[in-house]
């Protein structure tokens, strides 16, 4: 069922999107080489406490981390670790959400580590341009199927692939709502926005085949083939006249 949201439930979203944005943001001069993906976990979830939400993430589905952080070809759900350290040329990926009385957003950047090569910093690039093409399209009337048509014209005219497994979705009282949101999909089909539809809008990006596998821990999806893959993520609110991005 998709749940369209009240004024009051989101300015309650407001806050937690608000907290996970100042994440984002106070956590950048820590992204560095030698740092742990599990002490990369543990400022964020301290960020997150210190401003009275809680981390969503943790204990979700039984999973261990605070936040998620996928290195390099890890496409999502990376569980942090003290034995994955970031080195100089890695992209790493922060998967964020934070809870608010009930309430919650979601959204995920992709960081540089250190000196990146052209290539990986313009996948970074271009996965976080795809994102904001597709909002592009949001307002009440236009559909599910036209934001994700806009993420695949997009990236593989840029010569990426979009894994089909996973997709954005709507949050809210809960981080997985309806509907979901696949980042590859043909105008004018699915769920009609309407204003009030608060959805996590996330193109997860791959610089070569769309193949993915997931590791025996259940969580951790990496490329089939090796090669890197870039996140990147907003809580999105559908307004009377379009949209704004709540996680900025």
């Amino acid at each position: 069922m998709i749940i369209v949201k009240s004024t009051r439930e989101i300015e309650l979203m407001r806050v937690a999107c608000k907290v996970i944005a100042k994440v984002f943001n106070d956590i950048k001069p820590y992204i560095k080489p030698g740092i742990s993906t599990l002490e990369i976990s543990n400022i964020a979830e301290k960020i997150i406490l210190d401003n009275d939400c809680t981390p969503t993430f943790k204990g979700y589905g039984g999973f261990q981390g605070a936040i998620c952080v996928s290195v390099n070809e890890t496409l999502v759900h990376g569980i942090p670790s003290s034995k994955i350290i970031l080195r100089e040329g890695d992209i790493v990926s922060l998967d964020v959400g934070a809870t608010y009385k009930g309430y919650c957003g979601d959204a995920c950047r992709t960081y540089l580590v250190g000196t990146v090569n052209s290539e990986a910093k313009r996948l970074v690039e271009e996965t976080e341009n795809s994102f904001f093409e597709a909002v592009k399209v949001i307002k009440p009337g236009a559909t599910v199927g036209d934001i994700s048509n806009a993420i695949q014209k997009y990236c593989e005219s840029r010569g990426y692939s979009l894994p089909r497994e996973f997709t954005g979705h709507g949050v809210g009282r809960h981080l997985h709502e309806d509907p979901s949101i696949p980042n590859v999909g043909n105008p004018r089909t699915g769920a009609i926005l309407r204003a009030g539809m608060t959805l996590a809008i996330e193109p997860m990006v791959a610089m070569g085949r769309p193949d993915t596998r997931t590791l025996s821990d259940g969580w951790t999806v990496k490329m089939r083939d090796g090669k890197l893959s870039a996140h990147y993520e907003n809580t999105v609110v559908v307004t009377e006249d379009g949209y704004e991005i709540l996680t900025m």
